[in-house]
């Protein structure tokens, strides 16, 4: 039984660093959470009161104490209603989870016929949306457009946008190598800094790429600006070398990782 106590002294060496570990990426899960929507305002705001009542207790407020005591039940349903679309995102993302999901993506030639079609809706002003998703899942929003589950190409993007069709003003969404539906509604941003010049395909793209980790590639119909929305933020007005990279990075590389020039230049000169 040496080899079992022996053990069992590794494990009780080990059982500290191993529970702080373990809090710490909790911790920082938490947080990740928190910044991608405004209830990082609730935790400063948190802050605030424990800082407050930590200074009441060692300078001995009792009035402050009380007072404190006394409405720290309301304020806390007051938060939970106050924040209760922060606190829904929070627990959508938290269901959302990357770490056992399969990432959807696309091949390079796929991209080339996407940034293609971009470029002629460009110099067309003619307005854009495509959707690819990554890990999270985004069937809700597939289902609210209309089945194409068509091979990729420039010509059926150019299609399905250049015309005022049924499906001209909704999103595209391109899964698996494929085009999976057409004229989808996207959710909109609840981001009060957004240009008052950028429309409603801007702010369904932020806010697509706000409830879920797709990339959003975005034509302006006013401009013609060629834009990329991920994680709550606008790439705007992007030529297309730089749309591709941004595009390439995200999708085929990773959001962590970082495309090579090389890689950058070769694939850029296909368009």
């Amino acid at each position: 039984m040496e080899w079992f106590q022996s053990l069992r002294n590794i494990y009780d060496f080990i059982r500290p660093l191993l529970d702080i570990a373990i809090l710490s990426f909790l911790l920082y899960a938490v947080y990740e959470l928190l910044i991608k929507t405004q209830a990082v305002q609730m935790l400063k705001g948190a802050g605030y009161l424990a800082l407050l009542y930590g200074v009441a207790v060692v300078l001995q407020l009792n009035t402050l104490l009380w007072l404190l005591q006394t409405i720290a039940p309301g304020l806390v349903m007051g938060i939970a209603i106050v924040f209760q679309p922060e606190l829904r995102k929070m627990i959508l993302r938290l269901g959302q989870s990357e770490w056992f999901r399969s990432s959807s993506k696309p091949l390079p030639g796929h991209l080339e016929a996407v940034v293609s079609a971009a470029e002629v809706l460009s110099r067309e002003r003619r307005g854009m949306l495509i959707v690819f998703p990554r890990r999270v899942n985004i069937q809700n929003v597939i289902d609210t457009g209309t089945r194409i589950n068509a091979d990729i190409s420039t010509s059926l993007l150019v299609a399905i946008f250049e015309f005022d069709g049924p499906l001209h003003d909704g999103a595209t969404v391109v899964q698996n190598g494929r085009v999976a539906a057409a004229g989808c509604f996207l959710p909109l941003s609840e981001q009060q800094d957004i240009k008052k010049s950028f429309g409603t395909r801007h702010r369904a793209s932020l806010g697509m790429s706000e409830q879920s980790d797709a990339v959003v590639l975005i034509v302006s119909e006013e401009t013609g600006a060629i834009s990329v929305a991920f994680d709550g933020k606008l790439y705007y007005d992007l030529s297309s070398s730089e749309a591709t990279r941004k595009l390439y990075d995200l999708i085929e590389q990773g959001k962590r990782k970082t495309l090579e020039p090389d890689n950058v230049q070769k694939f850029a000169k296909k368009l």
